[in-house]
């Protein structure tokens, strides 16, 4: 037995929910800050990309925008890999694409030389990046999951505030195209993180050993015999629980003005007049209040009260980053912009800390690494809209304004969605308690598997074969009333015994001489055949009375 490890999280092996999982999430921490931080980033050099190409804000839109579709759009993709050879080889070749799609972006002549460059190949470079690091720490964290998923998703705010000065000085330093070399060797490290995604496996113990040896023999055997049937590289029922499908109908719509805000906010300051330096320093502002937010509110969403409720912690989250972008659309000066980083590096941190938390909460363990790759799929088309139609829009009105208040109006659209059809069309069920200690330690009980049992139609077939097994078994039920007739016999001559003796004057040696020989009477009984138990009971009734 060789080969490469797959990571398909085995049956019977308990999230260690800390040892070499904080590795991981220290992996995971620096995998979602390159993946969300680059699309923002790639702001800074918007101006000087307009210059050398003689393009529109819209155009140079589709950078991030693309970045942000392939991150999304790869999804099923990514999930099928990962189901297919695991999260650690998919992660190195994710690093290699990221790497490798900034250098050649670095010797572009042309616009759209940077949208295959940067927006194509990079973006699935960190698509593959991104998904299975969240699959890991869904599977190295249960209890902490919440707090685990707050400091992984607070990467992004950290690798914002230091990527955004880093691009800035990069840009006025060595020009658009020097800085994209050097951030491609940055992203290099997305393989040393990969590095760090160790397969979950369970202990050795000398029974799973010589399980594992049977195993293989059986396989070995069985291929020889049949071809082993194929694994599910997606798995599509997860279409059929509601939750899932206004999850992603709600995430779908947020995302459409959810990334709007962190692309323009700098451009939004130059065009008041402000120097580049100080123009970039709101992105830093935004990303250093995100990344106290985002741990805080993964802490709050363990807490024990929260944490069946996450799905409306998280519309509420959603509601006020829509605010905050309503309200920051009537800046006017560098103070207003100043606010309205704050403000929305905390909701927008909410947000962030929240999104996958619930996904992981609605179709566990099992089903997740599906059920991500179809809810980015479907967000990717919202993504692809977003940044270019606000693009557009400014381009048209000439106005931050109406900008920053349609992103708003569609934040706070997807949280009432959210909420509502959640509030209406999912019923609260009780999940029953695992009957053992022993079923929650060896994984075989899940909240998640309980659930899938609870809404199983009723199989007619079980309900026949019970009726059959108790048709079958009629002949034994006169043999099991003749015993528990024998034995009400039994207890009622001991009490006329015991009370026959109390009216002798109480003679102990008389009472137990009397039980001892009834006690024979009752033997012999039981030893002769009778033809009705029910009749033979009565008579022997009789004959004791």
């Amino acid at each position: 037995m060789g080969g490469v490890a797959v990571d398909d999280n085995p049956t019977g092996v308990k999230a260690p929910d800390g040892g070499w999982g904080w590795a991981v999430l220290f992996g995971g921490f620096v995998i979602t800050g390159f993946s969300y931080a680059f699309p923002k980033t790639m702001s800074v050099f918007f101006h000087d990309l307009m210059d050398e190409f003689h393009v529109g804000y819209s155009d140079c839109a589709w950078i991030s925008s693309l970045l942000l579709a392939m991150l999304y759009g790869s999804g099923p993709l990514s999930s099928a890999m990962v189901n297919r050879f695991g999260c650690r080889p998919v992660m190195m070749v994710g690093g290699l694409f990221a790497s490798l799609g900034m250098i050649l972006a670095s010797f572009a002549t042309s616009i759209y030389l940077i949208y295959l460059c940067v927006g194509v190949i990079t973006g699935l470079g960190l698509a593959l990046n991104f998904q299975p690091s969240l699959i890991m720490l869904n599977r190295y964290f249960d209890e902490k999951r919440p707090l685990a998923n707050g400091l992984s998703a607070a990467g992004s705010p950290v690798a914002l505030c230091c990527l955004s000065p880093l691009a800035q000085f990069l840009t006025h330093a060595y020009g658009w195209r020097g800085g994209f070399l050097i951030l491609g060797g940055i992203l290099f490290n997305c393989c040393a993180c990969a590095a760090l995604m160790r397969p979950l496996v369970g202990p050795k113990t000398p029974k799973a050993l010589a399980a594992e040896e049977e195993e293989d023999e059986e396989e070995e055997e069985g291929a020889k015999a049949a071809p082993k049937p194929k694994r599910k590289l997606l798995d599509f029922s997860v279409f059929r629980d509601r939750g899932f499908v206004i999850y992603t109908v709600a995430a779908s719509i947020m995302v459409i003005g959810l990334f709007v805000p962190p692309v323009f906010v700098v451009s939004y300051a130059k065009e008041l007049g402000y120097e580049d330096t100080k123009s970039a320093l709101l992105l830093t502002i935004l990303g250093f209040v995100d990344i106290f937010s985002r741990p805080t509110c993964g802490w709050i969403a363990g807490l024990k009260w929260v944490r069946p409720r996450c799905v409306y912690f998280f519309s509420i989250a959603m509601l006020f980053n829509g605010v905050a972008d309503l309200v920051g659309s009537q800046a006017v000066n560098y103070g207003g912009l100043t606010a309205f980083c704050i403000f929305f590096g905390i909701t927008y941190g909410m947000v962030g800390a929240l999104q996958f938390e619930v996904l992981m909460a609605i179709v566990g363990t099992e089903k997740f690494s599906s059920a991500i790759g179809l809810v980015l799929l479907m967000e990717a088309m919202a993504v692809l809209v977003g940044p270019p139609g606000a693009g557009k829009l400014l381009d048209y009105t000439k106005s931050y304004m109406y900008v920053f208040l349609l992103a708003g109006s569609e934040v706070v659209l997807s949280a009432v969605v959210l909420a509502v059809c959640n509030f209406l069309c999912i019923k609260a069920r009780r999940v029953p308690e695992p009957t053992t200690t022993a079923d929650m330690e060896n994984g075989k009980y899940t909240a998640a598997s309980e659930m899938e049992r609870l809404d199983k139609p009723r199989d007619d077939s079980a309900t026949d074969g019970a009726a059959a097994a108790e048709e079958k078994g009629g002949r034994r039920g006169g043999a099991e009333k003749e015993e528990v007739a024998s034995e009400e016999v039994k207890e009622e001559a001991k009490t006329h015994k015991e009370e026959e003796g109390t009216d002798k004057g109480g003679s102990t040696p008389a009472r137990v001489e009397s039980a001892a020989v009834d006690s024979q009477e009752v033997e012999r009984f039981l030893k002769e055949p009778q033809p009705n138990g029910d009749a033979a009971a009565a008579a022997s009734a009789e004959t004791c009375l």
